[in-house]
């Protein structure tokens, strides 16, 4: 069940947000929410993007995940974004790719779509259908997102404060391209989980309401409506496709998808390499 914590005040943001970065850059648990939880959309968003400003590293992607239930009707959206950082993006190599996780803070495997965009997306352009968002994709391929958060409860509390840490996300492993993915049905095509040899899920991407475009539709929308377009060479992982699986420091994950190479890693705890990593960007 949802647990419910009292409603954010807009001058909490920006404590909020250094607290979550000092926490990710130091590798840090946090076992209670760094201050009171937003209550809108946009307080969670502005969270999350005061943290993107004192975070060091450039923005190469987005995750988008589900919101769904009660709160899909409160707050009138079945999606939310989170940024992925380009030092936390991985190539799949066949081998166990290693990804680091926060011990003692939330971590969890998710297989998913993972698009390439060909070309930027206009910044003045509000709107999107389907098709114009289809037209901006470069490639289509299967991945793993690393959701991970130095807050234990970070699915606990609602959408609202999985959006105000990066969405919950710390990695993202590309795998190979999908074959003929422009004909690909994705109702017919299929994903299964698996964590230290034991399978967790198996389904396919149509799991996913309007499944992994709809996820694209919807984060060009929203990028727009930030002012943060989305650009070239982006990667957007399109959601959890088997589910969330919860796992932990020494576990390994295989991500096995129709007619590709399967996508393997091994979790261990992130650990800042030197003391110096856990300083805040500083406003210019």
């Amino acid at each position: 069940m949802q647990q419910k914590q009292p409603a954010a005040n807009v001058s909490d943001i920006s404590e909020i947000a250094r607290s979550f970065v000092g926490a990710r850059q130091a590798g840090q648990a946090l076992k209670t929410y760094p201050g009171t939880p937003p209550d809108t959309l946009r307080n969670a968003y502005a969270i999350q993007d005061e943290a993107i400003s004192l975070w060091s590293d450039d923005i190469a992607g987005w995750k988008v995940g589900r919101i769904t239930g009660a709160d899909e009707k409160r707050f009138g959206v079945d999606r939310l974004a989170g940024p992925i950082f380009k030092k936390t993006i991985r190539s799949s190599n066949g081998k166990n790719e290693a990804m680091p996780v926060f011990e003692n803070g939330f971590a969890a495997i998710e297989g998913e779509i993972v698009i390439t965009l060909g070309t930027d997306a206009p910044p003045e352009k509000a709107n999107w259908t389907i098709d114009e968002a289809a037209d901006l994709i470069k490639s289509i391929a299967a991945g793993i997102e690393i959701a991970s958060s130095p807050f234990c409860g970070i699915n606990d509390f609602g959408p609202l404060v999985t959006i105000s840490d990066f969405g919950n996300n710390f990695g993202l492993i590309v795998g190979n391209e999908i074959p003929n993915w422009r004909r690909l049905k994705f109702d017919t095509w299929r994903c299964e989980t698996f964590i230290d040899g034991q399978s967790v899920g198996k389904e396919s991407p149509a799991s996913i309401p309007g499944g992994p475009l709809e996820s694209l539709r919807f984060l060009l929308e929203l990028s727009a409506q930030r002012g943060l377009p989305l650009q070239k060479g982006m990667v957007i992982s399109t959601g959890a496709i088997t589910g969330v699986h919860v796992a932990h420091v020494g576990q390994t994950a295989n991500i096995v998808f129709d007619d590709v190479e399967p996508i393997r890693c091994e979790l261990f705890a992130f650990e800042p390499i030197d003391p110096a990593s856990s300083n805040l960007r500083q406003p210019a």
